[in-house]
């Protein structure tokens, strides 16, 4: 689970409604500050258990090189309200909304073009929303997301959860694993202490939406020749350790889809949050290249 550094956005950020003809959804809105030209935008869609809030550490560096950031929650994630019916969490479903989104967003006058990036499973999903509509955006950023079904001690871990969910209501669910936690070293500094605000978070999630989308990280098939023969500028971007999808096989997927490559030393699965600077600077290099 990402733990962002605070819920609290930039002061160049707003939180908002998205309206788009698939439904509303909860954004944080980070513009360029006055006088730094608008070079163009990025739609950032959260991994498996995230929110918008996940990105929250890059906004002001993101926006002062002169990109409108907007982080999204997908329906059922956080503050954006999802149904009950798992099938409305299939994934051609979150494409369809990511679509949607992008439509809003290119619509606004002055936001140049629309960069995409997906966190995990986001990534999963954005890759099926440029399969489905590649025109739609001007570069794709997979950031720890993977070529195909993530690790097997992960697959445990997420039908472990869905198990739980049958029985348990999220609050127990949440103390469950709160427990399971191993204790932080006694020398460690752990910060400010953001145990209830994701907890907060945990709870608005819809059960429907985490037991469908772990079941699709853990039977996502290859479908890089697929992303490969779009001819998109494409950036594969993690931590130097993941234990989500190994790094070699991230290393393999950027070179089977011809992409730019970033490691982010010192970072894990959540570059975005273990390393920020490091990892706004990257993407940004990569939008400017573009």
């Amino acid at each position: 689970m990402s733990r962002p550094p605070t819920f609290v956005p930039p002061a160049c950020a707003t939180a908002r409604t998205l309206r788009t003809d698939r439904g509303d959804f909860a954004v944080l809105d980070a513009v360029p500050p006055p006088g730094v030209p608008v070079r163009g935008a990025v739609l950032m869609l959260p991994g498996f258990t995230g929110s918008k809030e996940d990105f929250i550490a890059l906004l002001e560096p993101i926006a002062a090189a002169g990109y409108r950031a907007v982080t999204v929650d997908g329906r059922g994630q956080y503050e954006s309200a999802g149904p009950d019916d798992e099938s409305a969490y299939a994934q051609e479903e979150l494409a369809r909304d990511v679509l949607a989104q992008a439509a809003v967003l290119t619509a606004d006058e002055g936001t140049g073009p629309l960069a995409l990036l997906g966190h995990s499973l986001g990534g999963q999903v954005a890759r099926a929303a440029v399969l489905r509509s590649p025109g739609a955006f001007a570069s794709l950023t997979l950031m720890s997301s993977g070529p195909a079904a993530i690790a097997p001690t992960q697959q445990a871990r997420a039908k472990m959860l869905a198990d739980a969910l049958q029985v348990m209501s999220m609050d127990e669910v949440w103390q469950a694993m709160r427990a399971m936690e191993p204790p932080p070293p006694e020398d460690a500094d752990t910060g400010a202490d953001d145990s209830e605000a994701l907890r907060a978070r945990w709870l608005r999630h819809n059960p429907a939406q985490l037991v469908a989308t772990g079941r699709q990280l853990s039977t996502e098939p290859d479908r890089v020749a697929e992303l490969a023969a779009v001819p998109l500028p494409k950036h594969v971007l993690s931590g130097e350790r993941d234990d989500t999808w190994p790094v070699p096989l991230l290393d393999d997927m950027a070179r089977r889809l011809g992409a730019r490559r970033s490691v982010i030393a010192g970072a894990e699965h959540s570059p975005n949050t273990d390393r920020p600077a490091q990892t706004a600077a990257a993407l940004i290099a990569f939008w400017d290249g573009v």
